[in-house]
């Protein structure tokens, strides 16, 4: 099992209650206001479009998060991987889906432990398939524990990274997990990752009208053999209004909605969605100060590029930035207008003064920090409510 996160140190956990201006830096810091709010939303989507709502936790990576997502009306969460779901399960979340393969005997020996511990609580685990050899492999360790787990065939809607082809041969699959003691066919997962950020509205529902046929066509064979998909999960925060229009999907799995970053925002808003506000930022401050340009401690150690830099939230009355590669540690901010013929640029930033950026992917910022910030009041004048550990950070 995951190895529990060490005790937070003397000066982290001092900071509870404090002002968010003596949170040093850099820094991962969430704002409580406005991932409730974001949820609601979410949670209101769900409800209105009677849809299951199963949030990604690789996105935040957090038993707190996973517990908020629950208390605010989630049926249970996603993990990507094997640690996340044990950290999540460990964090008393009990109904997880790794919504991913497994084949790895060592890592398969960890999902019938952890199937047995959620099983004991009552609670359940599900598992990705897209081989037989998969299924095989998942039943030879789950002789280990008398619990079930529950089974989704995925499916390739339109990726092309994990999943069967949508024919008979899921259809096959689903006939191999029958009669198994310890395994249950639950449904399809379907997720169409590349789809999330199409960047025009069109284009992401045009995506999804294919998935969704190729989603009732394995329904209607799986119909016909007498084992039907009562459930079809997956979606995410790009495409979830898709999904829920096509009729094809019963539970979605949004994860990036609750913090939102730089690329989600760069998506044509979509009318049929809530509008998510950014609320996961990089605390920052100035270090060094040129004629035309600012540096501040926040470089690539603490935000991931995958998805490109990050972008500068600017608070009430201060001037807009844009940031630029400085390297490991630092970020260079330039101004966001031409500098005055007379003199140097005006509008820089302050030696030491706060630089709050939005990170352009949340799920890989969010794995490289031990800790959360947990911040109510706002950014400008808020307090620390809370210290949370990153208990699923890693890769196994």
């Amino acid at each position: 099992m995951k190895a529990q996160p060490e005790p937070l140190p003397d000066h982290l956990r001092a900071l509870v209650g404090q002002s968010v201006d003596d949170v040093d830096t850099p820094a991962l810091v969430v704002d409580l206001d406005a991932v409730n709010r974001n949820m609601q939303r979410m949670v209101e989507f769900a409800a209105k479009h009677r849809l299951r709502l199963r949030p990604h936790g690789k996105a935040h990576k957090s038993a707190l998060f996973g517990r908020l997502q629950l208390q605010a009306g989630a049926v249970g969460l996603c993990a990507q991987t094997v640690a996340e779901a044990e950290a999540l399960g460990a964090g008393g979340i009990n109904d997880v889906l790794i919504s991913n393969e497994v084949l790895s005997v060592p890592k398969l020996r960890r999902v019938a432990a952890l199937a047995h511990q959620l099983y004991t609580r009552g609670g359940r685990l599900s598992l990705a398939v897209d081989s037989g050899e998969g299924i095989e492999r998942l039943a030879q360790a789950m002789v280990l524990t008398r619990a079930v787990i529950d089974v989704y065939i995925e499916i390739d809607i339109g990726q092309g990274r994990c999943g069967v082809a949508p024919d008979e041969r899921a259809v096959t699959l689903a006939r191999q997990l029958a009669g198994r003691s310890s395994l249950r066919f639950a449904g399809l997962q379907a997720y169409h990752g590349g789809a999330q950020h199409l960047r025009t509205v069109a284009e992401r529902h045009a995506a999804i009208v294919e998935a969704a046929e190729k989603v009732n066509a394995v329904r209607r064979l799986l119909e016909a053999a007498g084992l039907p998909a009562d459930v079809v999960t997956g979606a995410g925060t790009g495409t979830f209004a898709h999904e829920a229009a096509s009729g094809a999907w019963t539970e979605i799995q949004p994860g990036s909605f609750m913090f939102m970053d730089v690329d989600y925002l760069r998506n044509e808003r979509d009318p049929a969605q809530p509008q998510f506000e950014p609320a996961l930022f990089i605390k920052s401050q100035v270090i060094s100060l040129a004629d035309d340009h600012a540096v501040c401690d926040a470089g690539h150690k603490s935000h991931a590029i995958d998805s490109g830099l990050p972008e500068v939230q600017a608070l009430p009355g201060q001037a807009p930035l844009r940031f630029a590669n400085g390297g490991d540690e630092h970020g260079v901010l330039h101004p966001e207008h031409t500098a005055d013929e007379d003199g140097p640029l005006s509008h820089l930033p302050a030696l030491g003064e706060a630089v709050w950026l939005i990170p352009g992917h949340c799920d890989p910022t969010v794995n490289l920090h031990s800790h959360y910030v947990v911040v109510r009041g706002g950014l400008a004048a808020g307090r620390v409510e809370a210290i949370a550990p990153v208990e699923a950070r890693g890769v196994w």
